[in-house]
C-alpha cells in the first residue's frame, strides 16, 4: 500500500475494478474517463519529468478534460530516465525491455507489483483461456525463460504469475539458461497427446520457430488434443532468420495440429502493466483483433496532424493504461494499427517513430 493517500485511493479504485468478474466487464466510458484524469493529474504533480514534457505541450489537469487530451510519452523516453510518479526509496521492482549488452534498455519502475498482477490474470485468462471453469486449472508450458533466471523481464513475470494461478502440476517452463530444452518440451507435448489433456502452448514467437525447427529435424509431428490452444508473442527483431506470423501459424497447425484460429497473439511492452490479446478464442465469430481490459483504452494517432486517425487509416497505437498507476498513464508506442470492430490490428512499425520521438521527450524532459 503506497504511503500516499491520494495514490493508495486510485489505486483501490483500479484493483476493485480489476477484480470484478470477467462476466460483467464493459467498455464503462464515465468510469475511465473519472479515473484516467485523476490518474493524470497525480502523475502530472508526482513526476517531474512528465511534468514538464506535459507544460511543453500546455496540457496540464486544468486544461485536459478528456482521457484523448492526456499526454502520451513515446516509449523510448523509458529508456532515457526513470519514469516514476513515487518516491526512489519505495522503489521494489524493474522491469527492463530486450536488448544487447551495449543498448540501452527501456525500463518500467514499480513501487508495488499488486496492480501489475491484478491486471495480467484477468485478461490472460479471457484471451487465451475464456473456457476455463473458474476454481479450475489447465495444463500451461510456456518457451520463454522462467522469473528466476530473468527477473526483470515483465514477459517471465507474467508467465511465472500465470503458472502459479492458473497452471496444473504438469505445467511448466520449457527455456533453462537461455536455451530452449527441445527434448524436454517435445516430452511435455508427446505427454498431453498421450493424455488427452488439453494444452496451452506460450511463449515468444522466436521460441516456436526453434521449436519447429528441431521437430522438423527429427521428423517428429505431435498432434496435440482437441481443445489445444497456443499463444504466441514478441517479434523476431535482431534474429539470425525471419519467419512470417501467417508462415509460422502454418509451421505451428503442421507440427502441432492446432488450426490458426485457435493461435492467439499477444501485443504488450514492458512499459504498459496491460496486455492486448487477439479476440480469436474469447470472440471466435468476430474478425480477429486485439482487445484490452476495460482500464485501458487505445487510440490511433495520425502521425500528421497528432489527431484521431480517420476510421480504417493507420495511426500511431498510443495506449492510456490505468493499471500504469506508479509511472505514467499514457503511452505512445512506435507501431502502427487501424481500428478493427471495437479493437484494433498492429499493421507494422512507423519508421523511426521510436528514435525520433525518444530524443524529443527526452530533451523536454530535462529541460530546467
Amino acid at each position: 500500500m503506497s504511503a500516499d493517500p491520494r495514490r493508495a485511493e486510485l489505486d483501490a479504485r483500479v484493483l476493485t475494478w480489476m477484480r470484478e468478474p470477467l462476466a460483467s466487464w464493459r467498455a464503462d466510458d464515465a468510469r475511465f474517463e473519472a479515473l484516467a484524469l485523476d490518474l493524470f493529474a497525480f502523475q502530472f504533480a508526482h513526476c517531474a519529468p512528465y511534468r514538464r514534457f506535459c507544460e511543453r505541450r500546455d496540457r496540464t489537469p486544468e486544461r485536459v478534460a478528456s482521457w484523448r487530451e492526456i499526454p502520451a510519452v513515446p516509449a523510448g523516453a523509458f529508456k532515457e530516465m526513470a519514469l516514476r510518479s513515487f518516491p526512489t526509496e519505495r522503489e521494489r521492482h524493474v522491469f527492463r525491455t530486450s536488448g544487447t549488452a551495449t543498448e540501452r534498455r527501456g525500463e518500467l519502475h514499480l513501487d508495488t507489483l499488486e496492480l501489475y498482477e491484478a491486471s495480467l490474470l484477468p485478461t490472460f485468462r479471457r484471451g487465451v483461456l475464456p473456457d476455463l471453469p473458474v476454481g479450475s486449472r489447465a495444463r500451461i508450458r510456456v518457451l520463454a525463460p522462467s522469473p528466476d533466471g530473468t527477473p526483470d523481464s515483465s514477459l517471465s513475470h507474467m508467465f511465472g504469475v500465470v503458472l502459479r494461478e492458473l497452471g496444473d502440476a504438469a505445467s511448466g517452463f520449457d527455456v533453462r539458461g537461455g536455451s530452449l530444452q527441445v527434448d524436454a518440451a517435445i516430452r511435455a507435448l508427446e505427454t498431453a497427446a498421450a493424455d488427452g489433456v488439453a494444452l496451452a502452448l506460450c511463449g515468444t514467437a522466436f521460441a516456436f520457430v526453434h521449436l519447429l525447427d528441431a521437430l522438423a529435424e527429427r521428423g517428429v509431428r505431435i498432434a496435440l488434443p482437441g481443445g489445444s490452444r497456443v499463444m504466441e508473442t514478441g517479434g523476431f527483431k535482431g534474429r539470425a532468420r525471419e519467419l512470417p506470423r501467417e508462415a509460422l501459424y502454418r509451421g505451428i497447425e503442421h507440427a502441432l495440429g492446432v488450426a490458426p484460429e485457435r493461435i492467439v497473439n499477444q501485443y504488450g511492452m514492458t512499459e504498459l502493466a496491460s496486455n492486448f490479446y487477439d479476440s480469436v478464442l474469447c470472440e471466435p465469430s468476430r474478425p480477429r483483433r486485439k482487445l484490452g481490459p476495460p482500464w485501458t483504452r487505445v487510440r490511433l494517432v495520425d502521425p500528421e496532424s497528432g489527431g484521431d486517425a480517420r476510421p480504417g487509416a493507420l495511426g500511431v497505437v498510443t495506449i492510456v493504461d490505468l493499471a500504469n498507476t506508479g509511472s505514467v498513464c499514457a503511452i505512445q508506442t512506435a507501431d502502427l494499427g487501424r481500428a478493427v470492430d471495437g479493437g484494433f490490428e498492429v499493421i507494422g512499425r512507423e519508421p523511426g517513430a521510436e528514435a525520433r520521438g525518444c530524443s524529443i521527450a527526452a530533451d523536454e524532459m530535462l529541460a530546467s
